[in-house]
């Protein structure tokens, strides 16, 4: 992977981890775990996208779209373990 590429997916990961975090109220992480929660909402969202057959156009903005949607139900599912972990 290129220096390109890393600061790419930590641009697209922040941002969604960011949409997530403002989307889900009260699950803001700070700036490194967002981007890591964006990271993974993007490997959630792709693999949810794919199995469900929905195709989001490409391009950054589609990147963006996907992640936000992953991260989303990422902290939807942390927010149900946490709760029942009360």
């Amino acid at each position: 992977m290129t220096l390109e590429g890393f600061l790419i997916i930590c641009l697209i990961g922040g941002i969604a981890g960011w949409l997530a975090g403002v989307l889900v109220k009260g699950y803001g992480f700070g700036i490194v775990a967002n981007i890591l929660i964006g990271i993974v909402g993007a490997f959630i969202g792709s693999w949810l996208f794919t199995q469900l057959g929905i195709s989001v156009a490409g391009g950054i903005l589609g990147s963006i779209i996907v992640a936000t949607i992953g991260a989303v139900v990422l902290l939807l599912i942390i927010g149900v373990i946490r709760k029942a972990t009360r």
